[in-house]
């Protein structure tokens, strides 16, 4: 067995152990691998593993990887963009991308909406959240995220999934719990107010049963698969 395939046990091992801790479904939470800096024969090497997800943060290092793994007869995988997205990269994503996970203003969307393809489906994204208010870190504030997602929710070619949320680092696992509570009440509260979000795309290599627990239902592991990058 090769590293990243047992390095992907392991982690859906940690998934599994994490739902059963939260009485959740297994099935309820997806992994998504997060292969940004890793060449494209290291997803094709998780993909023989059965991964299907995997994100990117790199706008044309993606779009590289994803025309070469589909030139060469790689098995159909769905692309996810969770990194900052500059105004000038909107429309490779667009065109090369199922999910968005780091939307956090309405200028982005709209040129997202723009630009989709019309013979895709629409484009999945979610809002970037910044739950522990970190100036270095994006993401709208808690008190913001309504009025954006109401106007997200409106626009054509968009399908609003979620809320995505990068926490301050911390080992302190009551410290991650309440982190991720706060994205988790607010898809409450936004679902309260006519909204029907069912993703919260939260939890990393390290902390991704504290996500679990808080109701994570898709968790972003890089390092834990792939190895420290280079």
């Amino acid at each position: 067995m090769t590293s990243i395939a047992a390095n992907l046990q392991a982690v859906r091992a940690r998934i599994f152990a994490a739902c059963s801790a939260a009485a959740r479904a297994p099935e309820s939470v997806s992994l998504l691998a997060v292969s940004k800096t890793w060449p494209a024969s290291a997803v094709s090497e998780a993909a023989l593993s059965q991964q299907r997800m995997f994100g990117e943060n790199y706008v044309q290092e993606a779009v590289a990887k994803i025309t070469t793994l589909a030139t060469s007869g790689a098995q159909t995988l769905e692309w996810h963009f969770i990194g900052p997205l500059q105004n000038n990269k909107t429309k490779l994503v667009a065109e090369n991308f199922a999910w968005v996970h780091s939307i956090d203003n309405l200028k982005t969307a709209q040129r997202l909406a723009q630009q989709r393809p019309a013979g895709l489906a629409a484009l999945n994204v979610c809002i970037q959240v910044n739950v522990s208010n970190e100036a270095t870190k994006g993401g709208v504030s808690p008190a913001t995220t309504m009025n954006l997602a109401r106007e997200i929710n409106a626009l054509p070619n968009l399908n609003l999934r979620g809320l995505m949320t990068i926490p301050a680092a911390t080992s302190d696992l009551a410290i991650q719990r309440r982190q991720f509570s706060i994205l988790r009440e607010l898809k409450e509260n936004l679902n309260r107010d006519g909204l029907n979000l069912d993703t919260l795309s939260m939890g990393m290599s390290h902390d991704l049963e504290a996500a679990i627990l808080e109701g994570a239902t898709i968790v972003r592991v890089g390092t834990a698969i792939f190895g420290e990058r280079h």
